[in-house]
């Protein structure tokens, strides 16, 4: 379901603009549509007042809890449920100054990055603008919400349209502020393309660019599907745009031990992103069996952090959310689908991906 539906759905039943903003407010707030449960709200046209039950309904199947999973971080880790009985994961931030929320934009993933829990399975199909809200108002019955990071199971630049037009809700009506809505991407030249043509008056979302490497020919192999674009081709794309909105990128960089962790690496950084308008993160690894990566020390990431310091380059070392309870990105789907507790296959039908490969990604990798 689409944003465009429910509000196509409440126009028909006689909603003006007004009871369109109400309604989608209290949706994306979590809030109920009356303060006395005795007294409906009778500003609202009688045929949307009838339907508030049934689209209460609608709107709370899009996403619903199947499991929690606390981290002794802070961080909590949802497995949500949606209406076709896919699942999705979502995580509750650590708190701090800005309680935030991970939402995913497809079931499966296209890109398959080699580290990936979510990209093992592939693609199964994109998640409509609505489920993408749903995430964030299930969420604020549990916490607060301020911020929204689009770094959840699926790639943001293949479901543009609805991700855009989930930002776009969130940042109107939804109320976070725009820099604190971060749509983060492995460098899709579409969502280059389609964040630099949004228009002041829009919401205009910060970026966060899955790095990884300074080594193009390393970078292939672990994101195989990814974007032909070298590593210095999407840093200067992602620093235009950061520019343009006066929001830092956030370049993500998950630490492998003796892969992508070596001195050749920090030098590579170091060429990288120096004098760039952005913030990198080191996140070690979230280990996950059957893999052939290790997590590294602690040890050596603080080292790495404290020698980009020195260099200048902006570097904050970040725990992976629920490494402990082993929740790493499409772990909790996985274990509940080898338990038999959640759907991990859609219809035939469902296994193509809407998804159009750039003319720098080879065939093969759509």
């Amino acid at each position: 379901m689409r944003i465009a539906d429910i509000q196509q759905r409440l126009q028909a039943l006689g909603a003006k603009p007004v009871h369109l903003q109400r309604v989608l407010r209290h949706w994306t707030h979590a809030l109920p549509h009356s303060r006395n449960k005795r007294q409906p709200e009778h500003w609202l046209p009688k045929a949307v007042l009838d339907d508030l039950p049934a689209l209460d309904a609608d709107l709370t199947g899009l996403a619903r809890l199947v499991s929690r999973h606390p981290a002794e971080d802070g961080s909590e880790r949802l497995l949500l449920a949606l209406a076709d009985g896919q699942t999705v994961e979502a995580v509750l931030l650590q708190p701090g100054r800005t309680p935030g929320l991970c939402v995913s934009s497809q079931v499966g993933c296209a890109v398959g990055c080699q580290f990936c829990m979510t990209g093992v399975g592939g693609l199964l199909r994109q998640l409509g603008s609505a489920e993408i809200v749903a995430q964030v108002a299930l969420a604020r019955q549990l916490r607060p919400v301020a911020k929204v990071v689009f770094m959840g199971m699926g790639e943001p630049a293949h479901n543009l349209d609805n991700v855009l037009e989930a930002i776009q809700l969130l940042g109107t009506v939804g109320q976070i502020g725009h820099k604190n809505l971060v749509f983060s991407t492995v460098g899709d030249p579409r969502a280059f393309s389609a964040l630099a043509g949004l228009s002041k008056g829009e919401v205009r979302p910060a970026l966060a660019l899955s790095l990884h490497t300074s080594d193009a020919a390393l970078r292939e192999r672990l994101l195989p599907r990814a974007p032909r674009l070298t590593p210095d081709e999407l840093v200067d794309q992602a620093d235009a745009y950061a520019r343009a909105t006066g929001y830092p990128v956030q370049y993500q960089w998950t630490l492998l031990d003796g892969v992508n962790d070596s001195d050749d690496e920090l030098a590579g950084i170091e060429r990288l992103l120096a004098g760039r308008f952005g913030v990198l993160n080191l996140i070690p690894w979230n280990t996950v069996d059957g893999m052939p990566f290790q997590r590294p020390s602690w040890e050596r990431a603080a080292a790495m952090a404290r020698h980009l310091h020195r260099r200048g380059i902006l570097t904050k070392l970040r725990h992976s959310a629920g490494q402990d309870v082993e929740g790493g990105c499409g772990q909790l789907r996985a274990r509940a689908a080898a338990d038999g507790t959640a759907v991990v296959a859609a219809p035939a039908s469902r296994r193509t991906p809407s998804v159009t490969p750039p003319a720098e990604t080879p065939a093969a990798g759509g």
